[in-house]
């Protein structure tokens, strides 16, 4: 099993979303963040004023997938999120040594 966690942009979570759900992985846990990478913010214009706005809006998509499935969600992931613009995300997959669905005690790949 692998943990996938994607940041992508906002604006691209219901096609990211959309994207999973036609390879059968719909179960993906989902938080707002803020952070900045290579791009350092940028500079906003409100009221005639402009302010530098340091750390930007993203999304976390996390979801743990059996490892026969990685490669294809994350290049399905990079296919629907990508603008080809600075600021698309990145993502990082990484090892999961056990997985327990507290409902019904499953484990491992029985309880993703």
């Amino acid at each position: 099993m692998q943990k996938v966690e994607a940041i992508i942009r906002p604006e691209k979570l219901q096609v990211v979303k959309t994207a999973l759900e036609e390879l059968d992985h719909s179960g993906m846990t989902l938080t707002e963040v803020r952070g900045h990478g290579v791009q350092r913010g940028v500079t906003e214009q409100w009221r005639g004023r402009s302010f530098a706005v340091e750390y930007l809006t993203k999304i976390k998509v996390e979801l743990v997938v059996g490892d026969g499935d990685v490669q294809a969600v994350v290049d399905r992931i990079v296919e629907a999120a990508r603008t080809g613009e600075v600021g698309d995300g990145k993502i990082f997959v990484s090892p999961v040594g056990q997985a327990v669905r507290i409902r019904t005690g499953d484990r491992d790949e029985a309880a993703i």
